[in-house]
């Protein structure tokens, strides 16, 4: 059995739509066991979007731990959710996955989402972060409830999981059975250079940039490798912001389906991956692009302290030796 086709027990958030569906299918055709999370509510957030009663509060994905049930709880899920049924279509095609329906945005969701891999088969190898939701505005119109919910589901929707899995992990370790294991997190273009109407997005997603390489720097001794992935593709997110560009084509190559997104994320979520850690990658049709970040440009130094106009000028001056920045998205 190859690096790849080895039976890792993988966690997939937000996978019952999109790139995170592609994603579970992808890691359940190479033999992987899933656990397929997702909330089941719609674009913005708002419940009962998709036929399903909807489970979150007036704020977003989430509300209170007691919307679930019982504080933290799993959720129930059912035949019409769509965790369900993404773990069914894969249980179909022969494969092994159990969906779960929990707010991962919160501690005891996501503790639980832990919980239900190893519960259900004694392990776990991967965590692929992907949920998420959308409230755009301009920022003259952006409201503090709409910032804190898409902050919340991405950039704490990524921390809580990946802290409850690399707890576990790190307990393997000290017990001398050190895990290959994996994160993929999901950051995005608009959290690389911004994207005009999405500063809340763009803020979590640069976020997800930062607590990558975090997260990678403190668990490598532990046998964990972190990675992120800036995806362009056709989801819910994006179908309609950018319509234009996420057309499917008539005919020829679909640049924008997702599943050309997933190869790269179980390569990255497999043993095969091996040495690769603290890394954000592109990835949009058939192009995969590593990203290289912050680095040091052109620098001056006084040996003391400058006047202001002194840094003005002197800063006018590097600019001139910089490379101009990334476009904005929108701009």
């Amino acid at each position: 059995m190859s690096a790849i086709r080895d039976g890792r027990v993988v966690v997939v958030t937000g996978a019952g739509r999109g790139l995170g569906r592609a994603h579970a299918l992808a890691f359940a055709a190479e033999g992987a066991r899933l656990v397929v999370n997702d909330l089941g509510v719609g674009l913005d957030g708002t419940p009962g979007a998709d036929g399903t009663s909807g489970v979150d509060g007036p704020s977003g994905v989430g509300g209170t731990p007691e919307a679930h049930g019982t504080p933290g709880a799993q959720g129930t899920p059912g035949p019409g959710d769509p965790a369900s049924r993404v773990a069914e279509e894969i249980r179909a095609a022969g494969g092994e996955a159990v969906p779960h329906t929990g707010d991962i945005a919160t501690t005891e969701g996501a503790a639980s989402l832990i919980r239900t891999a190893l519960e259900t088969y004694g392990r776990l190898d991967t965590l692929v972060n992907n949920a998420g939701f959308l409230r755009d505005r301009m920022l003259v119109n952006l409201d503090e409830d709409d910032f804190d919910a898409v902050v919340r589901v991405h950039l704490k929707g990524h921390f809580l999981p990946l802290r409850h899995a690399a707890a576990h992990w790190r307990t393997e370790a000290k017990a001398g059975r050190r895990p290959e294991a994996r994160i993929v997190n999901t950051s995005s273009g608009a959290g690389l250079v911004g994207s005009v109407g999405q500063g809340n997005y763009s803020a979590a997603k640069a976020g997800i940039v930062a607590l990558t390489l975090v997260a990678a720097a403190e668990l490598r001794r532990y046998g964990v490798q972190v990675n992120a992935i800036a995806p362009a593709a056709r989801t819910r997110m994006t179908e309609r912001t950018f319509a234009d560009t996420m057309a499917v084509p008539g005919s020829g190559f679909d640049t924008m389906a997702p599943e050309n997104v997933s190869p790269l994320v179980v390569w990255l979520g497999s043993a095969a991956s091996a040495g690769v850690t603290g890394r954000v990658f592109e990835a949009e049709g058939g192009r995969i692009t590593v990203m290289e970040g912050w680095r040091p440009g052109p620098s001056a130094d006084k040996g003391g302290r400058w006047s202001p106009a002194e840094a003005g000028e002197v800063a006018r001056e590097l600019l001139a030796e910089a490379g101009e920045p990334g476009a904005v998205y929108g701009a």
